[in-house]
């Protein structure tokens, strides 16, 4: 096994059920510069060609997304070359729920999603500690055979992975590798938009965040430092990047939805959310978007379903 994958600390990880926290902490730790990430990682296959790195949403159920990408790839026929990360993103009430050491990073809330900074052992971007990740699978020395990595989320992961090919920084090491990067974004409430357009009238005294981070470019979280909304715009539309929506994801008053007046001036429900989206980045870079949008029939608001369909694990292993 490759030395990345041996600094893997394994501990017993709790499942006492609870209201506000997760249920599990994944029993995993990657060491990154700030702390240890908890994270669950798949069997490692002797030869790693694909990394699917796996973000979950606001229940932060790592091991659920985990197990979901793994029956993916086997039913990809991909078991054998694909290696699956899904990093945790713990808060202040996990860590107050079961026993994790001080050393494993922590953020308040659920400001992980929007980028925010963790509130120990040391502070970190839940968008950095991503980089971080994401940066060593370009190590020729320690993943030789590596030719693609996918960041894929559903609903709230999906909020991060969008956001954060939006925000990311430039990965050197991947693309010196001849690593090619690959976004799936799967059913989220939300989207940010680079301009103050919205696809639904909305009265503008009523909702004045509409256009604040994570809806828009305005008052940009520190991860974003150097880089204009200009720059990001141009970056993000040149990325590979799938927005993998179910057609049934259509309830406008589903519980997990957003509702707030930002997130529906984007659109009544989730599929036309995305829609909208699309046609606008569309619109607005009709020549050189890198992107498309694949929609997945008969499946609504369920991450394993949108995945394991014949869509999703196009998207998610190449095929």
């Amino acid at each position: 096994m490759n030395k990345w994958l041996l600094v893997l600390l394994f501990t017993c990880a709790s499942t006492q059920a609870a209201e506000h926290g997760v249920k599990e902490i994944s029993p995993g730790r990657l060491l990154l510069k700030e702390g240890e990430m908890a994270v669950g990682i798949s069997p490692a296959p002797a030869k790693i060609e694909r990394v699917l790195i796996i973000i979950h949403g606001r229940l932060r159920n790592a091991e659920t997304y985990r197990q979901s990408a793994e029956r993916a790839a086997e039913q990809a026929g991909q078991s054998a070359n694909t290696l699956v990360i899904a990093p945790q993103f713990l808060n202040e009430t996990d860590v107050a729920l079961h026993p994790v050491a001080d050393t494993v990073l922590r953020w308040q809330g659920n400001d992980w999603m929007a980028g925010g900074v963790s509130i120990a052992p040391f502070a970190l971007s839940s968008y950095a500690a991503l980089d971080q990740i994401i940066a060593r699978l370009g190590d020729r020395r320690q993943f030789p055979d590596v030719k693609d990595v996918v960041i894929a989320g559903h609903s709230g992961g999906a909020q991060v992975v969008q956001r954060y090919a939006l925000l990311s920084h430039g990965q050197p090491e991947l693309k010196a590798a001849g690593v090619h990067v690959r976004y799936v974004i799967a059913n989220p409430s939300s989207y940010t938009y680079f301009d103050e357009r919205r696809p639904v009238a909305f009265n503008h005294a009523r909702c004045p965040d509409f256009n604040r981070w994570k809806y828009g470019l305005t008052d940009l979280p520190a991860y974003a430092e150097g880089q204009t909304p200009a720059q990001l715009e141009e970056n993000y539309v040149q990325r590979d990047i799938v927005y993998l929506l179910g057609q049934q994801d259509i309830d406008p008053n589903h519980p997990a939805l957003d509702k707030s007046c930002e997130a529906q001036a984007q659109g009544a429900y989730r599929l036309i959310r995305g829609r909208n989206f699309f046609d606008f980045l569309k619109r607005s870079h009709p020549k050189e978007l890198n992107q498309q949008l694949i929609e997945v029939p008969g499946v609504g608001h369920n991450g394993d379903g949108m995945f394991t369909s014949p869509e999703g694990q196009k998207v998610l292993f190449g095929q």
